[in-house]
């Protein structure tokens, strides 16, 4: 029965057609706002939508069936959570005060398309994952508006209450300005008084505030993607490993895959290591370490970098060079 259930569940097509029912769920929820149609057809929209939601139920009950004797490990996976939460928050009664909710839970259906395909997943799992490394980025960011705010207060607030009179009416000027909404208008304002002052303070915020701190959240973004990507193909491999009792040739090879990438930034990096070898001068070492070089043959030794109490050998110029002719990079 399990393994049955795991075949349907695991096949491209119920996955197709669970996705095709959550569309139509979305086509569902934008119809009913229109009034009159809603009316007209209301026998039909309600047979539609219980349709839909059986299907739902269908869906979870075949997963659960899928765990086989282990039917609470379907909890365990935090996107199976959402969807019964989701689908059980449907059927609680259309009327009375429950009917907002209902109306809302079945809006918020639409999300279950977040669990149906995994590059969504991967997308929602970065921006979640990023989260903390964004707190110090906006940190920052509210930083730089604040000394902003307070600065436009002492050039342009006396000359322009509306826009600078006050810290509020300072802050807003600065959103508006972040967010290139007729920023101009701030700027020919401000230029009356100061002109000069005013083509720093307005040209050094833009900057920073819209192209600087724009990068640094795309940066935190690719990170974080770059993490819930390894951590979701090392969970897949497992799970896979566990399910079957061993490795697959594709599971090799995928390993192999992320081996030659690591290689590969070793590589990079041993490159900009001999580049800048080549012309950068010795390090000096002192007495100790010129009575080593000399016991190991005259090469230079730098400190470990592991902090081990041991010495590693440097790079030396003509190391480099025979580097490149023995692996040709």
């Amino acid at each position: 029965m399990n393994f049955t259930a795991r075949n349907i569940v695991e096949s491209k097509v119920f996955r197709a057609a669970i996705i095709v029912v959550i569309l139509l769920a979305a086509v569902l929820v934008g119809v009913e706002t229109n009034t009159a149609f809603a009316a007209e057809h209301r026998a039909l929209l309600h047979a539609l939508d219980l349709t839909v939601l059986g299907i739902f139920i269908a869906e979870i009950v075949l997963k659960i069936a899928a765990q086989g004797r282990r039917p609470f490990d379907y909890f365990r996976d935090g996107w199976n959570v959402f969807d019964f939460t989701i689908v059980a928050a449907c059927l609680l009664p259309a009327g009375g005060s429950f009917a907002a909710v209902l109306r809302l839970v079945r809006t918020l259906r639409l999300l279950r398309l977040v669990t149906a395909l995994p590059k969504l997943q991967l997308l929602v799992g970065a921006l979640l994952k990023s989260l903390s490394a964004m707190g110090y980025v906006s940190l920052l960011l509210a930083l730089i508006f604040y000394i902003y705010a307070i600065t436009g207060i002492h050039l342009f607030g006396r000359h322009a209450p509306e826009q600078f009179g006050s810290l509020p009416a300072s802050l807003m000027s600065l959103f508006q300005m972040i967010t290139l909404d007729n920023w101009s208008e701030l700027f020919h304002a401000a230029q009356e008084v100061r002109p000069v002052a005013s083509v720093v303070f307005f040209v050094s915020f833009i900057l920073l505030g819209t192209m600087v701190m724009l990068n640094l959240f795309i940066g935190v973004i690719m990170s974080s993607m770059s993490e819930v990507h390894d951590e979701i193909e090392g969970r897949d491999r497992a799970r896979h490993i566990k399910e079957t009792g061993g490795t697959t040739l594709e599971d090799e090879l995928r390993l192999l895959e992320r081996q030659m990438k690591e290689l590969q930034e070793q590589t990079a990096g041993l490159r900009r290591r001999c580049a800048g070898e080549s012309g950068a001068p010795r390090v000096e070492i002192g007495r100790a370490g010129a009575s080593r070089a000399q016991r190991h043959g005259g090469n230079t030794l730098l400190p470990d970098p592991t902090n081990t109490g041991q010495a590693s050998p440097g790079i030396a110029p003509g190391d480099c060079a025979a580097v490149r002719s023995k692996y040709r990079f």
